[in-house]
């Protein structure tokens, strides 16, 4: 292949992962910067969930739908006007003079993030063959793994330049040059969708339906779940789970009829597939409410700076891009071992982090946790950007962005779920120790650990069964 392929391919992976690290970083960025929102705009405690959580309920509505339509019609037009559509939504969250504004703004922002990020891992299938995959998919895993953890260091860097008044207003103007940037380049670089691979099938609409409102009848109550009680929480996710449970009959349908699926589930055969998308699932589960336990214990126990508890976190966000790029190098050669691996370093670091805490009191816990929170960050490289990988490498190229999007909507929901459960622990430890927050962060990361177990044992699986597969070939 010549030297001017491969640096176009490098050249729009570039570019897909500046919007990927964009659209991912306002999850978490936002967290840091929500007491000045509410003194500013005057939000109430409803308000600020929405703030929070209605990006991460939209973005995991459309992933599924997007990636499906970017494989049926070309992923270059749908990274585009997805980063169009968040673009202007952040200028729109930055000029936000009331609760309901900022709100919607949020919510376009997490539906256009949802119809980006499809498109980054379906190109990574598209523009490089399976051998040549481990490279792309290390620095996607970066990407996911620094992002999230940069939020907070981010957002409060940028608060304590613009101002604790109006500095959070920045957070999503800085946003607005990056975007235009990324939509110019992308529209160059990003190849167009080979027509042998495009699906000229229709998107489902049935399906679209039936899986969005499943998704939002079991995210819902869970980004909520401060703020509900009561049966109803219960009764919204029985539902989400029996829709989603027409959505595989109309699915198996729509194959047996010669129809066109939104999601071909005869993936879920695949046991890489099956297996990688449990792991996502339960590792999002931990890993994404370890910095939410973390920044609240932070600044509200131990009253740091929205800065300070950003740099706090740093370490794990160093060892996470540094164990990513690592893991998409030697990914081909260890497989689904390198995960477990990386999920065994995950659990000794953070297993480490509560051990320093007996120990450590005050301000100088960010001192104590930076190295167990290093080791827990390349472990974390070590299993997003392999994880991913390995969950797509059977994949069709023209089933990539749906793939894709059903991975990342599990990687949502696991979020949702951890959030809602460790977050429930944390809280009523919290309210049971008299505010004590040291205790209550170090129950929480029991729970957050469990998720990690849960994931390990699915990578384990996937490792015995892979060695029985091999034995029994030889045989």
């Amino acid at each position: 292949m010549s030297e001017n392929v491969v640096d176009a391919r490098w050249r729009a992976m570039t570019v897909a992962l500046i919007a990927a690290f964009m659209t991912l970083l306002d999850v978490s960025i936002v967290n840091v910067a929500l007491p000045s929102i509410q003194n500013d705009l005057g939000l109430s405690s409803g308000g600020l969930q929405w703030v929070l959580s209605g990006y991460a309920l939209a973005f995991g509505l459309v992933l599924v739908p997007a990636g499906r339509f970017g494989d049926a019609h070309g992923r270059r037009r749908l990274f585009v006007l997805g980063l169009a559509g968040f673009t202007v939504a952040s200028a729109a969250a930055g000029f936000a003079q009331s609760e309901l504004w900022l709100i919607c703004a949020r919510l376009v922002q997490g539906a256009s993030a949802g119809v980006v990020n499809p498109q980054v891992s379906g190109l990574v299938q598209q523009m490089f063959k399976p051998a040549e995959r481990g490279r792309p998919f290390g620095a996607l895993g970066a990407t996911i793994g620094v992002s999230t953890a940069l939020g907070p260091l981010l957002g409060g860097a940028i608060i304590a330049i613009a101002g604790a008044e109006s500095g959070w207003r920045w957070i999503f103007f800085i946003n607005i040059p990056v975007g235009v940037v990324a939509i110019t380049l992308g529209s160059r670089w990003i190849p167009g969708t080979p027509a042998e691979h495009r699906q000229r099938r229709g998107v489902d609409p049935v399906g679209v339906v039936l899986l969005g409102g499943g998704v939002a009848l079991i995210l819902l109550p869970l980004v909520q779940q401060q703020q509900w009680h009561g049966p109803i929480v219960w009764i919204l996710i029985v539902a989400g789970l029996a829709v989603l449970g027409l959505f595989v009959i109309w699915e198996l349908r729509q194959l047996r009829g010669g129809g066109s699926p939104l999601v071909d589930l005869r993936l879920f055969r695949r046991r890489s597939f099956a297996l990688g998308s449990l792991v996502a699932l339960t590792y999002f589960a931990g890993f994404t409410t370890t910095f939410f336990i973390f920044t609240l214990f932070l600044q509200n126990g131990l009253r740091y700076s929205p800065l300070e508890a950003g740099l706090s976190v740093t370490p794990f966000a160093l060892g996470s891009a540094s164990g990513a790029l690592l893991g998409g190098r030697i990914v081909n050669r260890y497989g689904r071992a390198l995960v477990v691996t990386g999920l065994c370093m995950v659990i000794g670091g953070l297993a480490f982090v509560m051990l320093a805490l007996h120990f450590v009191a005050g301000r100088g816990v960010g001192f104590a946790t930076a190295l167990p929170l290093l080791v827990a960050g390349i472990g974390s490289g070590l299993v997003i950007s392999p994880n991913q990988n390995l969950t797509l490498s059977q994949v069709p190229v023209a089933e990539a962005g749906s793939a894709g999007g059903v991975l990342q909507t599990g990687q949502r929901i696991g979020s949702a779920i951890g959030i809602a459960a460790i977050g429930a622990v944390f809280f009523d430890r919290l309210a049971s120790s008299r505010g004590d927050y040291s205790e209550a962060f170090r129950t929480g990361l029991l729970v957050t650990i469990l998720f990690m177990a849960i994931a390990l044992v699915a990578a384990t699986s996937d490792v015995v069964a892979g060695h029985r597969a091999r034995g029994s070939s030889q045989v």
